[in-house]
């Protein structure tokens, strides 16, 4: 099928400006309808700078157009679980950046919605979407270097985002170590345990209100295996993001992608090239396969690959991760899924 997919964008802050921007440039299959936010200086400023001829500040103006037939949402995430409802609800496709929501309750009426209105969810878990975490994927569901023993992840900020974002984001085990989580079950399966550590060793500031800058969380999985997840929300040196999936017969591990492979000798050692500095920078072909991929499963019917109950469980983890960290206990995932 070659029909394109009428779609609009709700949000247009930082992650939402790179989803118009991808639309318009680099997502053929799709038609970008609209874009809308309630600040509606900074969406007419991104429309004219991208040539979109429509803008909305009131988001119910494109849920009520029927030749849209699908919205990405990348607004605020306490905003997430009531547009999920109301676009369910007007018969819309649905992309939602993560996570659904920071409340289970309202991830879970946001789901009940999608269902109950036969539509199609997608949670923006973007590192599904790298080469090279795909490629570890592969080898390890092929069964070629046998079965999964041990995970290891490293997730390393260059550095804090703004505090005024991290008081309202959930704390780091549902803003930032939430992309592990999906990516743990996406490599090895199902969590049954977790346990949480953490400190704030780089900024007090999180201390006003409970927050971490450093955590490694353990995880148990359902196989078996054994997950060790290091996190830290300042690495001088770039954006560190490494993964190994360690097994029976071998290992996959996927390094850190750098500006270049050169490495420059003398005689005062190696230099290599520097790793990228920001995450959009490191992920951007991820942001367009994720949009493309969702574009394509509307057009084509065809289940979306990071589902509804995927966002769901990384934000259970992420809970159970936090409860472990103020309890300094193991905490199992039927203790809030039973």
């Amino acid at each position: 099928m070659n029909r394109k997919v009428n779609i609009a964008v709700i949000g247009t802050g930082r992650m939402g400006s790179v989803h118009v921007a991808n639309l318009v440039r680099h997502i053929p299959q799709a038609n970008l309808a609209a874009i809308c936010d309630i600040r509606l200086e900074v969406a007419q400023a991104l429309a004219q700078d991208l040539g979109i001829s429509r803008v909305e500040q009131n988001y119910h103006e494109l849920l009520a157009d029927p030749s849209i037939e699908a919205v990405l949402i990348a607004t605020s995430t306490n905003t997430h679980a009531r547009i999920i409802q109301d676009a369910a609800a007007a018969g819309k496709h649905i992309f939602c950046e993560k996570p659904l929501a920071l409340e289970l309750e309202d991830v879970d009426q946001a789901l009940a919605a999608v269902e109950n209105a036969h539509v199609k969810l997608q949670v923006g878990f973007n590192r599904r979407f790298d080469k090279s975490f795909q490629k570890v994927h592969e080898i390890v569901e092929s069964g070629q270097i046998g079965n999964p023993c041990i995970l290891r992840i490293t997730n390393r900020d260059p550095e804090l985002p703004a505090m005024e974002f991290l008081r309202v984001s959930g704390g780091m085990f549902l803003d930032m170590s939430i992309h592990d989580f999906d990516m743990a079950r996406f490599q090895v399966g199902e969590v049954e345990e977790v346990y949480a550590i953490g400190n704030v060793l780089i900024e007090p500031g999180l201390n006003d209100f409970g927050d971490l800058d450093t955590t490694i969380i353990t995880l148990k999985f359902a196989n078996g295996a054994i997950g060790a997840i290091d996190n830290s929300r300042q690495a001088v040196y770039g954006y560190d993001q490494r993964l190994e999936v360690f097994c029976t017969e071998g290992t996959a591990q996927a390094d850190n992608e750098t500006e270049t492979t050169i490495r420059k000798g003398n005689r005062d050692g190696f230099l290599a090239a520097k790793l990228p500095y920001f995450f959009m920078q490191r992920y951007a072909p991820c942001y367009i396969e994720e949009v493309r991929t969702f574009i394509e499963c509307v057009r084509d019917d065809r289940p979306t690959p990071v589902t509804g109950r995927d966002g769901r469980m990384a934000v259970v983890i992420g809970h159970a991760a936090w409860k472990s960290f103020h309890e300094q206990r193991p905490v199992k995932i039927t203790e809030f899924d039973a």
